[in-house]
């Protein structure tokens, strides 16, 4: 499967697209680990990726995390639905890794959020044998939570998600020691895994609080006939008509959607009845809340709520999107889809059995044929043309703040055709880069919260140069984005004209002051949580294989 959906990614170069933006070796820059101008979405992703270039280049990174993601999704729903017969575990590997989820993911190039989705499986698995009872279920909760906490978004679900299925029935944070107190427990660690990101948004100077018109322009949309409904229920939705596959607005997928649900109903009571401690029925509840969630920015009752949430209260922008909420519903969908499958071949005979549960497990492939070849051949590699390189290596001789123009936080490249990207220029060079943090939807724009970038765009609207004492370099980056007045160039020394880039040297450059490590503090707090449950995991592992050796040699 991995190498059906990846099989582009054998060619030389990187699949830009989107969010998705990898580069020969991403610099460890203060402003990737701690943000201070801008809110932190991609903390701590940018960090573990430039940890991760001071041991393999850019395009081999890229190739891991995708290759990992969709393996870990197909094998932790495999392991995780309570079957009888391996074709069912079959049905829930492919269904799980080959939903309109993923592949609007994949697309819209927010593989960080995909790692949450490849280890929902594993940290559901984990939280029901906490409430079991079993030994190492919590170093497994800690592990596979933190995977999910490389963005903020997939914090909060892998936090909700322990909350929801980790605490015993009845448990209070005040009650006695035992499984209420670990599960309780398990919450404030899991809390303590997204604090990277939730230091840096206190410590920040961006704005708190989001552009409310947000809301309706990331609101789900419909895809095909069958609308909104239709389309989350199948786990798609997405806002971006670009991420969207072309087979999602077939005529038969309502139809299709609609039968895989009525298969789900009857799967979902041989999934209470497998998972008799209760775990099913949380599951089924935490799976309808995120669909709610999902669906609220387009409820006409619910939207307004979620608007003047975004527009008062901090860090509510994280809501704007809600459809990429639908994780634990595609999973509780696909875990009862592959049951319910499982019941109806066990009322036909013989071989016919074995093969409903191989059309079943087909089925996700009929209806979404052009996930394979990377999305239909849109995440195709491209190489960085050579002038990148020859940029970011003046640059790293005398380093200091760059602004990337035009002002367009997305841009379009002859040399990465059908793509736009958000600028590589923040991860490719080997300086803070000042780029326009405003998305256009549409006819829509949403405002940013960086005062640093509004600041560029108020002397671009007054007619005079870019550069003020707190910027070194100027970068601009032909027909990608519009073009640049030359007023907005006065005073500066070109130093690189390539085809495609062109380098500008402020000469009245000011070195600006030191840095804030507060924001940083929450990195080793993390990072000392995913150490002790790894040693926990391991160690413990090691010693009952141990002693299972000696009883072994003792018979």
């Amino acid at each position: 499967m991995v190498v059906v959906v990846l099989a582009p990614l054998a060619r030389a170069g990187y699949a830009l697209r989107s969010d998705m933006v990898f580069v020969p070796r991403q610099p460890l820059r203060w402003d990737l680990l701690a943000p201070a101008d801008t809110l932190p979405r991609a903390v701590p992703q940018d960090a573990l990726v430039s940890l991760s270039a001071l041991v393999a280049p850019g395009w081999l990174v890229q190739r891991v995390v995708l290759a990992a993601l969709l393996a870990a999704a197909a094998i932790g729903a495999g392991r995780l639905v309570p079957a009888r017969h391996g074709w069912t575990r079959v049905v829930a590997a492919i269904g799980y890794a080959w939903t309109p989820y993923l592949a609007e993911r994949l697309l819209i190039g927010q593989w960080g959020l995909l790692l949450c989705y490849a280890a929902m499986p594993w940290l559901i698995r984990a939280a029901r044998d906490v409430r079991l009872g079993r030994p190492r279920a919590g170093a497994r909760v800690v592990l596979a939570a933190a995977c999910a906490a490389v963005t903020p978004t997939g914090g909060l679900i892998a936090l909700v998600t322990t909350v929801v299925l980790a605490r015993p029935a009845g448990s209070s944070p005040l009650g006695p020691a035992g499984p209420h107190r670990r599960g309780w427990g398990l919450a404030v660690t899991v809390v303590a895994l997204n604090a990277p990101w939730l230091l840096v948004a206190v410590s920040s100077r961006a704005s708190t609080v989001s552009d409310p018109g947000a809301t309706s322009a990331f609101a789900a949309r419909s895809e095909n006939w069958g609308g909104v409904p239709a389309a989350l229920a199948g786990t798609g939705g997405i806002w971006n008509a670009a991420a969207v596959p072309g087979s999602r607005s077939g005529p038969l997928v309502p139809l299709i959607t609609a039968g895989l649900l009525v298969v789900a109903g009857c799967g979902f009571g041989t999934l209470r009845r497998r998972w008799a401690e209760g775990t099913a029925t949380r599951l089924a509840w935490l799976a309808g809340g995120s669909l709610l969630l999902s669906a609220a920015g387009a409820l006409p009752g619910a939207s307004g709520a979620v608007r003047a949430a975004v527009d008062l209260i901090p860090g509510a922008g994280l809501l704007r999107d809600g459809q990429k909420f639908l994780i634990p519903y595609a999973i509780c969908l696909v875990l009862c889809v592959a049951l319910g499958a499982e019941r109806i071949a066990d009322r036909v005979p013989g071989v016919g059995g074995r093969l409903v549960l191989a059309g079943f497990a087909l089925l996700p492939v009929l209806a979404l044929p052009d996930l394979a070849w990377g999305v239909g051949g849109r995440l195709r590699p491209v190489e960085y043309p050579a002038e990148w390189a020859t940029v970011a290596a003046v640059v790293r001789a005398d380093p200091g703040p760059v602004v990337s123009l035009p002002m367009s936080a997305y841009r379009a490249y002859s040399w990465n055709p059908g793509a736009v990207v958000y600028d590589p220029a923040g991860r490719y060079l080997p300086a803070p880069v000042v780029a326009d943090d405003r998305l256009r939807v549409g006819e829509t724009v949403i405002g940013g919260e960086s005062g640093a970038a509004a600041a560029i765009r108020g002397r671009l609207e007054e007619g005079r140069s870019v550069a003020d004492g707190r910027v070194r370099w100027v970068l601009v980056q032909r027909g990608s984005g519009g073009s640049v007045p030359a007023a907005a160039l006065g005073g500066l020394t070109l130093v690189h004209s390539g085809p495609g880039l062109a380098l500008y040297r402020n000469p009245g450059y000011a070195a600006p002051g030191g840095f804030s490590v507060w924001g940083l503090m929450g990195y080793p707090l993390a990072g000392s949580v995913v150490v002790v449950a790894g040693w926990r995991r391991f160690a413990r592992s090691r010693s009952m294989r141990r002693r299972q050796g000696w009883a072994r040699s003792r018979l």
